[in-house]
């Protein structure tokens, strides 16, 4: 099947600043993507190239493969939701809703029934006569994407969509956010800072560093295995133990005090392997490698405890012990930790 959104070779510079360099990406239909990176990476900068707010200096956009940088934002069947929802004060919940068909210049019936669908999609019956200041956060959300839906987008482009609500409402707000998007069968773009919000909803996440695409890939490949020490580092803080490979693909590490395998021999020019914290066990169980060193904090977090713990070589390792695993160790214990050969990720950028 043909991408609905391709983006090839996509730049666009603020002065001596890359905001997005040579950006390629497909996006298929009904794909709900993440855009994932910290401040600076290019991500929102990428969403407005598509919403047509922002002009690239060079490369392609197309939708189904039309030229999407021939059209003005409003004539593209793209609608983008902003972080602030941007609810008109003045009107109904009805009428925010119903704005862009009216603009539109949609008959009258048309815009009753695809209210009353948006309506009801949204959970936001017995709302209609409401103005946005007599509504919850999340009710004002769900608004501001009833409005971006009702005009039946092939795509729609979110900014930060969750960054507005408490911590109590991110998470079931989220997975509303996801059930809607499989209804409405639209492809989603989400621009987001918070990694766990990425992984949990969607289908693949794209994540930038420096205006450049670093890795594209189902959440549980770029949590597994992560394309470089950025990723590793910016998506669950792995552990990086840097060493010397050695002729038989094993990883000398002075800073862990011993050598690290894989489950397969490092590639050429890994200097370096990712560890994430829940790979690791204490205790003098069988793993195909271990370390010793020294518990010097502990920290409780509900169903685990972080760990920091100092190896005999140097190196700070981030161990999450697990309650079902008995009493962590307390601080000054020495002990010793191993991990499977399966849980080495070789880096190599």
């Amino acid at each position: 099947m043909t991408p609905r959104l391709s983006l090839r070779g996509v730049s666009r510079r603020f002065g001596s600043v890359a905001a997005l360099d040579h950006v390629s990406l497909d996006v298929p239909p009904g794909e709900f993507l993440a855009l994932l990176g910290g401040s600076g990476s290019g991500k929102s900068t990428l969403l407005r190239v598509v919403a047509g707010f922002e002009a690239p200096d060079a490369g392609a956009v197309e939708l189904d493969g039309a030229d999407l940088l021939a059209l003005p934002p409003h004539r593209r069947p793209v609608n983008m939701m902003f972080q602030s929802y941007a609810l008109f004060p003045h009107m109904s919940v009805a009428a925010n809703i119903a704005y862009g068909l009216k603009r539109e210049g949609r008959p009258r019936a048309e815009i009753a029934r695809r209210l009353e669908e948006a309506v009801a999609m949204l959970g936001l019956a017995g709302l209609e006569s409401r103005r946005p200041h007599a509504l919850s956060g999340g009710q004002r959300q769900r608004v501001a994407l009833a409005r971006a839906l009702v005009k039946r987008p092939r795509l729609l482009l979110l900014d930060e969509p969750l960054g507005a609500l408490d911590a109590n409402l991110r998470e079931r707000t989220g997975f509303e956010l996801r059930a809607i998007q499989r209804e409405s069968g639209a492809a989603f773009i989400m621009v987001t800072h918070d990694q766990a919000e990425a992984l949990a909803l969607a289908d693949r996440v794209a994540v930038m560093d420096r205006g450049r695409l670093v890795q594209v890939a189902p959440p549980r490949e770029v949590y597994d295995r992560p394309a470089t020490r950025f990723v590793a580092e910016f998506l669950g803080a792995a552990n990086i133990l840097p060493g010397t490979r050695r002729p038989d693909g094993a990883l000398d590490c002075p800073g862990a005090g011993c050598t690290i395998r894989a489950a397969d021999p490092l590639p050429e020019g890994a200097e370096a392997i990712a560890l994430r914290p829940e790979r690791i066990r204490i205790g003098a169980r069988p793993g195909e490698n271990s370390a010793t060193g020294t518990v010097e904090e502990a920290a409780f977090r509900g169903e685990s405890s972080l760990l920091l713990i100092r190896l005999s070589g140097g190196a700070l390792l981030r161990v999450s012990h697990a309650e079902e695993d008995g009493v962590p160790p307390p601080r000054g214990s020495r002990v010793r930790v191993n991990w499977d050969a399966a849980s080495v990720v070789p880096l190599l950028g």
